[in-house]
């Protein structure tokens, strides 16, 4: 037994606005590492009118922060349809289906299905992951539990089952770089409706990948939202260019940011003239996006800087956001 939802897998906002063809946006809400409601909802605030789903990170970075299933709740009560991560770090297949059901009972309606990152990078490095199941086996279980109601086991679900627009993470640009489209396939045809790529700066190489992954006609089979994001540091450039695996920053990105408020004496006006260059090259980018075969949408990751995504949304011309019934 399924909710009515009108011909849609979930009817989720997110979903409808794919469907009908409209270029997607989504953001990035990062629970609090404290029980404070309010950081949601004051996040939540932020973002609702400029975005059709925001991710609801699940301990990000291996880090203890509010449950993304709590968080995704009270984004749902303030009236910011939620992407609810999962992590195959923490859970086993049991929780994560009981998680499921319950975060379906909540009224969320997007779930994005993640390995990961190894607890070592985080706050609690001595943990024990669990990794029950992988990112491709958790698609395939989410897929059953909504189009043959049934759990991972084979077991029919007698009464309401959860439908979820599903979700999953590809990086283009991760070695061996020939092999990502084919990965690409993979998760598509275990479940995903939809993918949320690693951030991208090197848009020759992106459109590279793209063409790969239309000539294997994968962009038919799932939406893909190419990541985009603001930077706030000449800093924050480099350090993703030389020290985070599977990131292409080029060199000119990271001049551009080296250069803005250069000549600048006060710090707070020179640390804003390099806020606005970041912001500036998201936009830049949101709309080289745009041009892309196969392109259905833009995932903005503006963490830890929601302010940014309103202005980002405007500049970039993704106002007002598609209402679609």
């Amino acid at each position: 037994m399924a909710d009515a939802t009108n011909g849609y897998k979930s009817g989720s906002t997110l979903e409808k606005v794919l469907r009908a063809g409209q270029f997607a946006a989504t953001a990035e809400l990062g629970p609090p590492k404290n029980a404070d409601a309010e950081v949601i909802r004051k996040k939540a605030a932020l973002l609702k009118g400029y975005c059709d789903g925001a991710n609801i990170t699940d301990n990000q970075t291996a880090i203890v922060r509010m449950s993304s299933i709590a968080a995704a709740a009270i984004a749902v009560r303030e009236g910011l349809e939620p992407i609810m991560q999962m992590t195959c770090r923490d859970r086993n297949r049991l929780a994560m289906q009981s998680d499921i059901l319950g975060a379906y009972a909540l009224g969320i309606r997007n779930l994005l299905c993640l390995s990961g990152d190894h607890q070592q990078f985080g706050n609690h490095p001595t943990a024990k992951n669990v990794y029950d199941l992988d990112s491709m086996s958790l698609l395939q279980m989410v897929k059953g539990l909504r189009d043959d109601n049934r759990f991972q086991c084979g077991e029919e679900i007698k009464g309401v089952n959860p439908r979820f627009f599903i979700g999953a993470a590809e990086n283009p640009f991760a070695d061996p770089f020939e092999f990502r489209p084919y990965r690409l396939a993979k998760k598509a045809q275990a479940g995903a409706d939809f993918i949320q790529t690693q951030l991208i700066y090197n848009v020759p190489k992106f459109k590279e990948f793209m063409k790969r992954v239309v000539d294997l006609g994968v962009h038919e089979k799932v939406y893909i939202l190419a990541g985009v994001g603001p930077l706030k540091t000449a800093g924050a450039a480099k350090y993703m260019r030389d020290q985070v695996p599977g990131m292409d920053v080029p060199d000119e990105i990271v001049k551009r940011m080296e250069e803005a408020g250069k000549g600048i004496e006060d710090k707070k006006a020179k640390a804003a003239a390099a806020r606005e260059e970041g912001i500036k090259i998201c936009v830049e980018l949101i709309q080289q996006m745009r041009e892309i075969p196969g392109v259905a949408g833009v995932h903005i990751m503006a963490i830890e800087w929601e302010e940014a995504v309103p202005i980002i949304a405007e500049k970039a011309g993704l106002l007002p956001r598609p209402v679609i019934q």
